[in-house]
């Protein structure tokens, strides 16, 4: 369950919010050298200022594919080059691109919590299973399934904290 909230919080971190961020960049892939490979592994990514992204390439060959990668990407902002330096000016969001993003978090956290039902589910067939195999007893097998029970609130609860601070800081202007 923890791998699923740190999972859920790695995801969210790459939504864009008025401010730069260089894990906004951690989903995107440049195809180079024959293979997928993240921006961070081909440029020194940086946020010299609040509302910018700057990449300073290392290989001159590689700026105009990051840069269409940068373009096919869900960001929605287009890249400004000078030799081997792209920068992502990162505009204010509009109403309409908050609300969008505030669905976006919705649906990550929905699937966050849905991981951990699953792995409640499977930790209750597990207790079927040795209860049915006579090695735990019926009075273990109750108090097992409400311990579990109560980390699956928990953590659902957790997530749906992480998902309201996360819709707070969109909303922000």
């Amino acid at each position: 369950m923890d791998k699923s909230i740190q999972s859920f919080k790695k995801d969210i971190s790459t939504l864009r919010t008025g401010r730069a961020n260089t894990s906004m960049l951690d989903t995107i892939k440049v195809d180079v050298y024959g293979q997928q490979m993240p921006v961070d592994q081909l440029a020194t990514v940086t946020v010299p200022e609040a509302r910018l992204i700057s990449i300073q390439v290392w290989d001159k060959s590689n700026t105009s594919l990051i840069e269409a990668a940068l373009l096919k990407s869900e960001l929605g902002i287009n890249p400004q080059i000078d030799g081997q330096i792209i920068r992502l000016r990162i505009p204010d969001l509009t109403e309409e691109r908050r609300k969008e993003l505030i669905k976006v978090l919705k649906n990550m956290g929905e699937k966050s919590k849905v991981a951990i039902r699953n792995i409640r589910r499977e930790a209750n067939e597990d207790l079927k299973k040795k209860l049915k195999e006579k090695i735990i007893s019926e009075d273990q097998n109750k108090n097992f399934e409400k311990e579990i029970q109560k980390l699956t609130d928990l953590n659902v609860e957790n997530i749906e904290k992480i998902s309201s601070d996360k819709e707070k800081e969109i909303i922000q202007i």
